[in-house]
């Protein structure tokens, strides 16, 4: 009977007919097998593709071949209609044998179509099938590769699951229907089952998929499908009570598939390891033919999809809900151990190690579903903060916020707030938080878990030391660059002391060392100590990760830039950027932070088109990633509108760069450095779209606030004030442009020397605002000492062209990672 319901699976229908060759022929088609788990919809395919083209054969008949004994009789039962001896008169195995025969030669049809349904073992039917016609068989057993040519049938895609359940469930809306089918895994026969249980009951998909949660295996077992001749229930106890004759090994291995995700599970996960498991378990990994075997068996019987090219098992997820419910509650518990403790074995050692970032990502998938946070084993909980470790390094930080808030939640209730189990959390926490750029939330939580870690762990212990090298970073969020460099200067004498001096732990406090001073623009400090950073790394024993690796080589190229040294920044970031690309990938965001500062160098260089180009790609990688309301989105906008103001295009820097400025302030405040940063380029724009006023107001209102604060933190922004006087020289006032370029190159002798690129940049400012108000000496004075300088090496790029063609040089702002 046809399934009226019948919805989707054009393209199988479409690939069974082609590969039947369309009308029978003198080219006779090998048997089409289709293979699938229970439940997927095999038979049922088979029945609409006997419907549809019924028209093109004489005889259509179906057998039911699910054991043996059923074939010979329902063979038999053709006779009649093919004129041969009947059962009753030769007995059924001769009568089966005269119809074979007939089909075979045709006499008296030669257009005929057998659909042997649900045949487990090939050499059972193989006999039976006739040549010479179309033969379409459906199974669970993957043996049939070897006498047919299979045809995977898999579950609905989920356009297919929406338009079979609304055709199924009148009034049911679109996005009711997804919920419904990804709860159900697009499982043809649970999607009738749900469907027809809806429909005659009028149950709200909300209740029906609490019951789901609640007790899978008695709903589907429930309200079997007049469509199907089996319900969910049945169907899976069916194959497992077969698998359970040939393979207890393989019912076993089910069994622990059922507590893992629904994602593929890597076949390494069923090996032996430290971490202690039953003996009944360990016995069977001890012997890893019969576990291949088992494996071998799961995919026979359709209760597994065994992946050979990536060494993966995946079971469907309402057969492990079933496999699930079918233990009782203490085996549940005990199984799910057991789980634990695979996961727990086929975890890499070391979450920093790119390397083994394929075989993390595999595990994650597992975490969840697993219940690894129930877990009070110290090995499993372990596992679970190397978890968080390599999301985090990964660059997946929303992921990893997830995994570690709700690792705090049940490790907190079960265990108190000062487990240690917990503060490990709570600083992977935190870190986490600061990367998504919630800046007060991981200050706050990190200055508490700070101090609980000194009272209860101790001021020298590991994960103290962790915390206050995070607690630096929360300081340079606020814009405290000063306190962030002196936490971290007593950082780095603990780790020294505790791990030595070129111990990696050490190396990183080392790195924000570096970062600290380059914020206060020691510029010179910073270069040394990423250097020193980057050559322990580099030539060490070898355990620097790749991320620690491109996070310092990406300082020093950056460094090497705010020191003036243009040439050898393109040269470093570039070099920088290619190891991202080839240790890490191309859109890790410390890859990408190496593309955006490689960007900035290159339009310091005066290289502005490829600044453009990498701006640009490093901008709509970024966004995509994280949206517009993060630090590093946010960063990379700002150089993208620098390059944009650089290439002539004012307008879109325009836009770019005011849309920036507001969400500047929410993350760090108003009156952040970065944030008065954006705002001075903002400025920049208006002057440079001939609104000179504007500009001017906007940097005398952040000189105001620079001055209600002062500090030598700040003083790396002093280039605001060289914008401050071209604004008042575009607005005709030359004096007040000569006493601000007085004042601002005083202010940045004091903290550059004389050829580094800001100092020579506002001379070249003054000399013009001198000749404006008629100081001709003073002006000849500092150009004649700017053309010995402009004959070295600095500065260079597109400061030194605008120098030499005798036009006044504007400074913008990018702000520093932090």
């Amino acid at each position: 009977m046809r399934n009226t319901n019948f919805t989707g699976r054009e393209e199988l229908l479409a690939q069974l007919r082609r590969s039947m060759g369309g009308a029978v022929t003198a080219v006779v088609p090998l048997p089409q097998a289709l293979h699938g788990l229970g439940g997927v919809g095999k038979t049922q395919l088979a029945v609409e593709y006997a419907w549809r083209y019924r028209s093109e054969y004489d005889v259509v008949w179906w057998i039911t071949a699910d054991q043996r004994v059923l074939v010979p009789p329902a063979l038999a039962a053709l006779a009649p209609h093919l004129g041969v001896a009947h059962a009753d008169t030769v007995g059924t195995e001769e009568s089966a044998e005269a119809v074979r025969e007939a089909l075979q030669r045709g006499d008296p049809y030669n257009r005929w179509l057998l659909v042997f349904d649900n045949a487990d073992q090939p050499e059972s039917i193989t006999g039976y099938i006739p040549a010479n016609g179309h033969v379409l068989i459906t199974s669970r057993n993957t043996r049939w590769d070897t006498a047919a040519e299979t045809v995977s049938v898999d579950v609905f895609a989920r356009t297919e699951s929406v338009g079979f359940l609304r055709k199924r469930v009148p009034g049911l809306g679109a996005d009711e229907a997804y919920l419904l089918a990804e709860a159900l895994g697009d499982l043809p026969l649970a999607l009738e089952q749900a469907g027809a249980l809806m429909a005659q009951t009028a149950l709200s998909v909300g209740e029906y998929l609490d019951a789901l949660d609640k007790s899978t295996r008695e709903l589907l077992g429930a309200n079997k499908s007049t469509e199907y001749p089996l319900s969910m229930t049945a169907a899976w106890r069916l194959s497992v009570t077969q698998l359970e004759r040939r393979s207890p090994e393989a019912v076993d291995i089910l069994r622990y598939c059922a507590f893992f995700g629904p994602e593929p599970i890597p076949r390494d996960m069923f090996r032996q390891g430290k971490f202690p498991l039953s003996s009944r378990l360990t016995q069977l990994l001890g012997k890893p033919i019969k576990v291949t075997k088992a494996i071998g068996e799961l995919n026979r019987f359709a209760l597994a999809r065994i992946d050979s090219e990536t060494r993966t098992i995946q079971v469907h997820r309402l057969v492990q809900a079933l496999v699930r419910d079918d233990l009782p509650p203490d085996k549940q518990a005990e199984t799910r151990h057991e789980v634990h403790g695979l996961l727990a074995n086929g975890a890499p050692r070391d979450p920093n190690d790119a390397a083994s970032w394929r075989t993390w990502a595999d595990l994650v998938a597992h975490l969840r579903p697993a219940l690894v946070s129930d877990c009070d084993d110290p090995g499993v909980r372990q596992f679970a903060v190397k978890v968080m470790r390599y999301l985090y390094r990964r660059g997946d930080y929303r992921t990893a916020r997830e995994i570690a808030e709700e690792l705090l939640t049940k490790w907190t209730g079960k265990a108190g707030p000062i487990d240690p189990d917990v503060l490990i959390v709570r600083r992977h926490l935190g870190n986490v938080l600061w990367q998504l750029g919630q800046y007060d939330r991981s200050y706050t939580l990190n200055r508490e878990t700070l101090a609980m870690m000194r009272e209860h762990l101790g001021p020298e212990h590991e994960e103290t030391l962790g915390v206050i090298n995070n607690f630096g970073a929360n300081l340079r969020a606020r814009g405290e660059f000063a306190a962030a460099r002196k936490t971290d200067l007593e950082s780095r004498k603990l780790h020294e002391k505790v791990f030595g001096v070129t111990d990696q732990r050490t190396l990183r406090v080392i790195n924000n060392l570096a970062l600290d001073y380059a914020l206060v623009s020691e510029f010179e400090a910073a270069f040394r100590e990423y250097e020193y950073a980057y050559l322990e790394q580099s030539t060490g024993a070898g355990s620097a990760s790749a991320w620690d690796i491109l996070n310092t080589m990406n300082g020093l190229a950056r460094v090497a830039r705010l020191r003036g040294d243009f040439a050898d920044a393109c040269d470093l970031g570039a070099d920088a950027y290619d190891y991202g690309r080839t240790e890490l990938r191309i859109d890790h965001p410390l890859t990408l932070m190496a593309a955006k500062d490689l960007s900035i160098a290159k339009r310091m260089s005066g290289d502005v088109r490829e600044a453009l180009e990498l701006a640009e790609f490093t901008y709509a990688k970024l966004k995509a990633q994280f949206g517009m309301a993060h630090p590093d989105t946010l960063a990379a906008a700002v150089n993208l509108a620098n390059a944009q103001r650089k290439s002539g295009d004012l307008q879109s820097a325009f836009e770019l760069t005011r849309d920036a400025v507001p969400r500047y302030s929410e993350i760090y405040g108003e009156h952040h450095p970065y944030t008065l940063g954006c705002r001075s380029n903002l400025a920049l724009v208006y002057r440079l779209r001939g609104h000179p006023a504007e500009a001017c107001k906007i940097n005398e209102e952040i000189g105001s606030i620079m001055r209600a604060r002062p500090g030598p933190e700040h003083n790396y922004l002093l280039a605001y004030a060289v914008n401050l006087a071209s604004d008042h020289a575009a607005l005709g006032d030359h004096t007040a442009a000569r006493d601000i370029g007085v004042t601002t190159l005083e202010a940045l002798r004091d903290r550059f020397d004389e050829g580094h690129y800001i100092t020579f940049c506002a001379k070249a400012n003054l000399v013009l605002d001198l000749r404006a108000v008629g100081e001709q000496e003073e002006a000849d004075r500092l150009l004649a000492d700017m053309r010995e300088r402009l004959d070295m090496d600095n500065p260079s790029g597109d400061h030194r062209e605008a120098i030499l063609a005798g036009g006044r040089v504007d400074m913008d702002f990018d702000p520093p990672p932090l």
